[in-house]
């Protein structure tokens, strides 16, 4: 965004969850500001709101009350269709389980975030360049069933950033990994960061990988410490 103006801007957010007779509160009034070009770590115990935070930010859950503004845009005027193009062209998601096809090559389920956003022709240099940054240019013909647990989350981020969104969210993203493959995948993440410009909130349970983030924010219990 130009003029200092956040690629997120978060006010007043809550999030209630209805069980049975109980109101379970996920989030309470959470305010939260992440500039363009910041890897911002979200970090907190289960239950803290960490991840009904991601979705919202994702569009893919309703807030309960409050206001969200996704590149400019306000999120929660949009559209079902208008947060499904938002999710196609600005938004790119990585999550802990890979949820790749597993009937499809590694080159196919980059493919289909192509597809979906309807981009046709050759793919970008620069993202031939990540390619090799991911250290999966060898591997694009196999299917998931023959890559390691790294090697599918590479994928993964490869079929999240195809269509160079704005904006990069990473849900737990290391947490199938051990810990050779999270160093690799968390480097990889700072390096896109340094390189495209990525914005990127990604939330974790685990302090090292949040110390790979310009900033960490803390959440327990629905709130921002």
């Amino acid at each position: 965004m130009t003029n200092g103006q956040p690629i997120i801007s978060i006010r007043g957010l809550t999030k209630t969850y209805h069980a049975g007779e109980v109101d379970v509160h996920a989030l309470r009034g959470v305010d939260l500001d992440v500039q363009a070009g910041e890897f911002v770590s979200i970090v907190g115990p289960s239950g803290s709101g960490k991840s009904t935070l991601f979705n919202i930010v994702g569009g893919l859950t309703p807030p309960t009350s409050g206001s969200i503004q996704i590149a400019g845009r306000d999120l929660l005027g949009m559209t079902d269709a208008e947060r499904t193009e938002l999710r196609k062209t600005t938004v790119g998601f990585v999550f802990q389980k890979y949820n790749l096809l597993p009937t499809l090559t590694a080159r196919d389920n980059i493919a289909i975030a192509r597809d979906i956003a309807r981009k046709n022709g050759p793919l970008d240099p620069q993202f031939v360049e990540i390619l090799k940054l991911l250290g999966i240019e060898n591997r694009l013909d196999h299917k998931p069933r023959a890559l390691s647990g790294g090697e599918q989350q590479r994928v993964a981020i490869a079929r999240a950033i195809v269509n160079q969104p704005a904006i990069l969210l990473a849900d737990e993203p290391t947490g199938n990994l051990d810990t050779e493959n999270s160093t690799a995948v968390l480097a990889i993440l700072r390096d896109l960061n340094h390189r495209l410009g990525q914005t990127i909130l990604m939330i974790t349970h685990n302090p090292e990988a949040a110390g790979y983030g310009h900033r960490i924010v803390h959440m327990r219990d629905g709130h921002i410490e």
